[in-house]
């Protein structure tokens, strides 16, 4: 019964924190921001949903699978954002700043 309150706590608070990432990514306007927020809330939210799949399905080999699937989530999520905004700074992408009369 604690382990399904636990698995209930960590999926409503990884849903709730990628629904404030999702509000995240609207209010910030440029390229470099946007990126750095998806990964935050992609890798944190992808952690909290699976723990909380891992304590539903008890200590199985189900749930030795999982965590295997988050280690390799875990290791490639920010190599993967790195050389997205890497190869764009690379390629010449310049943040555009408004200009503010007043």
């Amino acid at each position: 019964m604690i382990l399904y309150i636990l698995s209930v706590l960590f999926t409503m608070v990884a849903l709730i924190f990628m629904l404030l990432g999702i509000v995240g990514l609207f209010r910030f306007k440029d390229f470099y921001s946007r990126i750095l927020i998806s990964s935050k809330v992609e890798t944190v939210g992808f952690i909290t949903i699976m723990t909380g799949v891992m304590l539903y399905s008890g200590f199985t080999w189900f749930s030795l699978k999982v965590l295997l699937i988050l280690i390799i989530a875990l290791l490639t999520n920010p190599l993967s954002t790195h050389a997205i905004a890497r190869s764009a700074f690379i390629s010449g992408y310049k943040i555009k700043r408004e200009e503010k009369n007043g």
